[in-house]
């Protein structure tokens, strides 16, 4: 789905190694520190203690290695497509707590977490009919100057091409997918439980896409980074033509049908400039 990008993968490979050493260091510390104090309450208080950190140890290494391996292979290891969940709520908090020993920025860590993501969606997750998919977006798309209220029905739009809305609706007519504005996790999440969509397609900024792609488990979720040319959260701008090409990756005869915008090529690494909103064919 996307270039490969070996700078992003080598850090989250980096640092999901590091933490999970880190843990099983911290498992086996925690074990041996009481050891000599619990053969005094059993004998075989030590060893029944002992074998519940060894097998937390054992977890932590199967999680660590096998995610590893998919991640550099780029396909499914060792069951790594169900430690999915695992990565993004356990491994992902403890390695941006790991990255600050390097003084490793929280964006980096998001960016380099999203990429891996995505790769593990794309090659996992099945195709969809187009109205088991949304495309969930973050209100920041819309012109700051526009007068139309668009959260609670994005068909407010007047169509005007003064944003990325008029081509996010084009989209969602062309390949027949669900298409939404959120103003917030709340309403996001409000949206995925109204929905009931079997993916999401969010766009939004590194930090709005890893809390999304958290809140959403089991639901996968393929990020598209936006554009943040006034800063953030002021008329943002989205690829098009990457998010087109997401579509007809995950939808059924999403292939087959004709391109509404000119091909993305070879689908950029995460977060590479790009045009913003691509031209129509």
């Amino acid at each position: 789905m996307e270039r490969s990008e070996p700078s992003r993968k080598r850090l989250f490979i980096g640092l999901l190694c590091g933490t999970g050493l880190a843990v099983c260091a911290l498992l086996a510390l925690i074990w041996i520190i009481p050891y000599v104090g619990l053969a005094n309450i059993h004998p075989l208080a030590p060893w029944v203690l002992g074998a519940f950190f060894a097998s937390a140890i054992l977890l932590v290494l199967w999680a660590t290695i096998g995610l590893t391996i998919s991640v550099a292979l780029g396909r499914s290891f060792l069951g790594s497509d169900h430690l999915r969940g695992v990565m993004a709520k356990v491994f992902l908090p403890l390695m941006t707590i790991f990255a600050r020993l390097f003084r490793l920025s929280k964006s980096r860590v998001r960016g380099s977490f999203i990429k891996v993501n995505n790769e593990m969606v794309a090659a996992s997750v099945g195709r969809f009919q187009p109205t088991q998919v949304l495309v969930l977006l973050p209100h920041c798309l819309q012109s700051s100057r526009c007068l139309h209220r668009l959260t609670y029905d994005i068909n407010n739009c007047k169509r005007c091409g003064n944003c990325p809305v008029d081509g996010l609706i084009t989209l969602s007519e062309a390949y027949g997918v669900h298409i939404a504005i959120a103003t917030g996790g709340t309403i996001a999440r409000r949206i995925v439980v109204q929905k009931r969509p079997r993916l999401i397609l969010a766009v939004a900024c590194e930090r709005d896409l890893t809390s999304g792609i958290q809140d959403t488990y089991p639901i996968p979720v393929y990020g598209v980074l936006n554009e943040r040319p006034n800063g953030p959260c002021l008329d943002t701008q989205v690829a098009l033509p990457h998010l087109e090409t997401a579509l007809r990756h995950f939808l059924v005869d999403g292939k087959a049908r004709a391109r509404v915008f000119e091909r993305y090529p070879g689908l950029a690494p995460y977060g590479a400039p790009a045009t913003a909103t691509g031209g129509p064919r």
